[in-house]
């Protein structure tokens, strides 16, 4: 019997009703669970993938949200059997506060729509982000009235764990939940690593030990966070270095990074009137063929479109690429800046290059990517040790210190530039020279 009256949790034992995912993963699901899974704007998912882009490079990354929410709602009943057994995390975290974290672990996605994180990234004044959506699925409509009826909790405090539309969580108990579904151990990222991995077709993500993960998890130090034993130390730290193996060659791999700032310059430039409103209807395919559609009359778009949507692949060819330590200040002059300066600056770049090439090279014909303004979750992580003492894991771990702090974004997120394919080989300069021109762009657009 769990500490929770949580019939999710009791269904997990029995696994009456189950819906397998990969890899030969059983969900066990109750009907409430079901009844939520067939509303539309769930469905929906099913037709969202969870990498977009990415699968241009790995073509196995054909995976969807549908199926992570299934892998991060199975997580969520794991952690919480486990947690069962933490007597300082089962005095502040209530039956309502189970019910409200299984519900937002089914639902975290449910505000996604395509290719959703790098167009967030480019910030624009009219794009909402994806938990603005999120909110509104959870607490109007089908998924609102399931939610009361069956579950009875308040919609509106399952999506304050997706989404909080204040500050700080109002209990320890709630503070205990959201940390398990948005920390630096957290149930979305021990399932999105290893799914990622595991259709990408790399060995990455899933070198790390998730059960071991789950079964060291318990309170924090303040009871508000959560924490692991000692006994999940090795798998945390292998965790990390997951992540950071994951960025840099599949989430952050050049050709990727190149797809993504050929999609982004065509959002800033066809997505200025749409509203993301009727983004969060679409299926990748329907956000492909608008896409498409609003580039077909303006010669200059439709390379880019094409290039990433159409029936062959042309991706934009990389010039150059460094991290903060191979170049700080350019890095520097470029990471997190807004999307426009990245656009200006491209455009003065194209004027620079023109003078090196036979031909003049169009403003829309370079693209400059370069790390965004959000920058990832660190790994803040206690750890009990057989003492009873908390230390901080990257005072215990070299690894983590590494490869877990504000240096991770510097290192991984690499600056780009990059030039349309058929414009390559007439570019025939060195990179000091490339270099050269890129400091005088930036020089260029930091003068005005």
């Amino acid at each position: 019997m769990s500490f929770w009256d949580l019939e999710e949790l009791r269904s997990a034992r029995r696994a009456e009703h189950l819906v397998r995912i990969p890899a030969e993963l059983d969900v066990p699901v109750t009907r409430r669970v079901m009844q939520i899974i067939d509303t539309p704007a769930f469905q929906r998912l099913a037709h969202i993938s969870q990498l977009g882009l990415v699968s241009l490079v790995y073509p196995g990354a054909q995976h969807t949200r549908f199926e992570h929410s299934l892998g991060v709602y199975r997580l969520a009943l794991l952690a919480l059997e486990q947690l069962a057994g933490d007597p300082r995390f089962t005095a502040s975290v209530t039956d309502t506060d189970a019910r409200l974290l299984v519900l937002a672990a089914l639902l975290h996605d449910i505000g996604h729509w395509p290719y959703c994180h790098p167009i967030e990234d480019m910030r624009l004044p009219h794009v909402e982000r994806h938990e603005v959506h999120a909110r509104h699925l959870i607490t109007t409509g089908p998924i609102a009235a399931l939610i009361e009826r069956d579950w009875q909790v308040d919609p509106a405090e399952v999506a304050d764990l997706i989404a909080p539309s204040t500050g700080k969580p109002s209990t320890p108990g709630r503070c205990l939940v959201r940390s398990l579904l948005n920390g630096p151990i957290d149930i979305d990222k021990l399932d999105y690593l290893q799914r990622d991995s595991l259709h990408a077709g790399v060995p990455y993500g899933r070198n790390f030990d998730q059960p071991r993960l789950i079964s060291s998890l318990c309170a924090g130090p303040d009871g508000q966070a959560l924490a692991i034993t000692s006994k999940g130390r090795t798998a945390a730290e292998m965790m990390v270095f997951a992540r950071y193996v994951m960025f840099s060659e599949v989430y952050w791999h050049h050709a990727v990074r190149s797809a993504t700032a050929m999609l982004q310059r065509l959002v800033y430039a066809v997505g200025q009137t749409e509203s993301t409103g009727t983004w969060v209807g679409r299926s990748d395919a329907d956000m492909a063929s608008a896409l498409l559609e609003s580039a077909r009359s303006d010669p200059a778009l439709l390379p880019l479109a094409t290039g990433v949507f159409g029936r062959q692949r042309r991706l934009y060819k990389r010039l150059l690429g460094f991290n903060f330590v191979e170049n700080p200040q350019a890095h520097q002059a470029l990471a997190r800046r807004s999307y426009e300066e990245l656009v200006t600056c491209s455009q003065a770049l194209a004027a620079e290059l023109s003078r090196l090439g036979k031909r003049p090279i169009q403003a829309h014909e370079v693209l400059i990517d370069a790390p965004p303004v959000k920058l990832e979750v660190q790994f803040q992580l206690s750890v009990r040790l057989s003492s009873g003492q908390y230390r901080s894991l990257s005072s215990l771990s070299p690894v983590v210190r590494a490869l877990a702090t504000e240096q991770f974004d510097n290192y991984v997120k690499r600056v780009h530039v990059f030039i349309a394919p058929d414009r390559m080989d007439e570019l025939r300069v060195g990179p000091e020279q490339l270099e050269a021109a890129l400091v005088r762009a930036i020089e260029q657009v930091a003068k005005r």
